[in-house]
């Protein structure tokens, strides 16, 4: 592929002053259900497009196709995407690489002027992004406001992160020497991300690759390609040069093993399932004919996220916990609360109350905004449902159980909850990814921490006691990433909230915080002799 020429330096435009989250959307107020209804309509015209790859900054076409289809409607066609193959991965790679050789020496003030102009327009359109949710993935309107708004909170933080890593410094100047040390960009990455965050989790690891002079080939989720489509169309519409970020929807088997091991290929972002996780650590371990370096995986695998109550708690505060971290968008987060473990002397009580909560969400269409909505397709759908009947026969059916037909021909299934569940059993161990919560009953706060901990995951957990001790015995013991006292396993929030879990959960990258801008670049330290 011939050298492309130097893309025109853009227009550097920084913002000034600390960062802070993004404001969700009120909608107890009726001029933004209006404003959201109409965004849905506005996009609800636009479903059924065909968009092609982007790679290079050209457009190509594939004989091979991706259908993204409505999981709240499965006959319903979002978009049509290419489906890159085997033989797509050489262009893209070599794309991205021709792209860095200027896209890496731009200036940190180039690279971050162009994550908050992203911030800008998508805060401008944030019901449409939201919209976009709706349809693909069949988030309700607040999931898809706390999607599109962490998302605009990576642009903001990422770019004022490598704003500060560009001004680092050695903790010691030698006498008779000018020291200097510089973060720099690592080459080419393969950026791999989930359905369920498919718009930050896709942005997060995009943005923090190319702010950091990375540039990108782009392979989203199957299920989720349309809302990449659109990020990348954003990303072109700010003055991102071309190349920098290659847009490639593809299977995972095929075009995805194939750019794990493409020997130019220095780093793959990945998160997703622990068997996928682990299989593209093994593939990236294996060094390639013309590979020069040891490749770096940025790793987050999911969870089996447990919520400690304690008989000292408020119960109804965390009932409420529990239920939010276990349906929020139908349990589909690796932060979920999966399991509660509920000592004997309120378990009762407990489960009473959770039921009537359960009772009460509502199950339905997400443009119409109910408590939940589908699940992301109908193998998913099966699975769960499979999982449910393995739960009926090792505990207590609460609520639920069953697929829900009163929503429609989606792939709804009821809020379940399984009750008397034994610790190392089936659902007590395996990651469902679903609306189904399993309780578990201990004999006190030690046992608690044992079954909590008694899992090959560690991503997140929460406790709620009003006891201090035993709060601060859960910041020691409770072996998590990121660990909630007296609130819900779910919600990490930019800046405040790392987010990465511990053993199979992934590398512990802690997305959206002060480390994660050094897992996608090198330390290159200079010492200049002086005088």
């Amino acid at each position: 592929m011939a050298t492309m020429e130097a893309p025109p330096r853009l227009q550097v435009r920084l913002h000034e002053g600390a960062f802070k989250n993004e404001t969700f959307v009120d909608f107890s107020k009726e001029d933004n259900v209006r404003k959201m209804r109409s965004a849905i309509g506005k996009v609800r015209g636009q479903l059924g497009r065909e968009y092609d790859l982007i790679v290079g900054g050209k457009r190509v076409k594939t004989s091979d196709k991706i259908r993204s289809i409505n999981p709240a409607k499965p006959s319903e066609v979002v978009a049509v995407h290419q489906k890159c193959g085997k033989e797509h991965v050489e262009p893209a790679v070599q794309a991205a690489l021709s792209a860095f050789t200027h896209w890496s020496r731009s200036s940190a003030e180039e690279r971050a002027s162009l994550l908050f102009r992203v911030a800008d327009v998508m805060r401008e359109r944030k019901l449409e992004f939201m919209a976009w949710l709706v349809f693909e993935v069949s988030k309700n309107w607040f999931e898809a406001d706390a999607d599109i708004s962490e998302t605009i909170d990576f642009c903001e933080f990422y770019g004022r992160e490598a704003l500060r890593f560009a001004k680092a410094e050695p903790p010691v100047q030698l006498p008779g020497e000018r020291d200097t040390l510089a973060y720099i960009p690592l080459g080419v990455g393969a950026v791999i991300p989930p359905w369920n965050f498919a718009s930050a989790i896709m942005a997060g690891m995009t943005l923090a690759s190319i702010v950091s002079g990375n540039t990108v080939v782009l392979k989203p989720s199957s299920d989720s390609p349309t809302i990449a489509a659109k990020f990348v169309e954003l990303l072109e519409e700010c003055g991102m040069p071309d190349g920098v970020v290659n847009f490639c929807p593809g299977g995972g088997a095929s075009f995805g093993d194939a750019l794990v091991a493409h020997p130019k290929v220095r780093y793959i972002a990945f998160t997703g399932s622990r068997e996928v996780g682990l299989h593209i650590n093994q593939t990236a371990a294996q060094q390639q004919p013309g590979q020069l370096w040891i490749k770096r995986t940025i790793l987050e695998m999911g969870g089996k996220d447990a919520i400690i109550v304690d008989a000292d708690a408020d119960i109804d505060s965390a009932v409420e916990g529990v239920a939010s971290s276990a349906f929020g968008f139908q349990g589909q987060k690796c932060s979920a609360c999966s399991r509660a473990i509920v000592d004997e002397r309120v378990y009762d009580k407990f489960l009473e109350k959770l039921r009537s909560r359960a009772e009460r969400i509502t199950v339905g269409d997400p443009a119409m905004n109910p408590g939940m909505a589908a699940v992301i397709n109908e193998g998913s759908m099966n699975d769960i449902l499979r999982y449910i009947e393995i739960g009926k026969k090792e505990g207590r059916l609460i609520i639920g159980g069953a697929r829900d037909t009163s929503a429609g021909d989606g792939y709804f299934i009821q809020p379940t909850v399984i009750a008397d569940i034994a610790a190392k059993s089936t659902l007590e161990q395996e990651e469902i990814f679903g609306p189904v919560l399993v309780v578990i009953k201990s004999r006190n706060f030690d046992h608690a921490l044992e079954i909590a901990n008694d899992t090959e995951f560690g991503l997140t957990g929460a406790v709620y006691s009003s006891s201090r001790e035993k709060l601060d015995r859960a910041v020691r013991e409770f072996h998590v990433g990121n660990l909630y006292l007296n609130r819900k396993c779910t919600g990490a929030m930019v800046g405040a909230h790392p987010f990465g879990g511990f053993n199979m959960s992934g590398t512990d990258s802690k997305s959206g915080g002060p480390d994660y801008l050094y897992l996608f670049t090198q330390a290159k330290s200079v010492g200049e002799k002086i005088g």
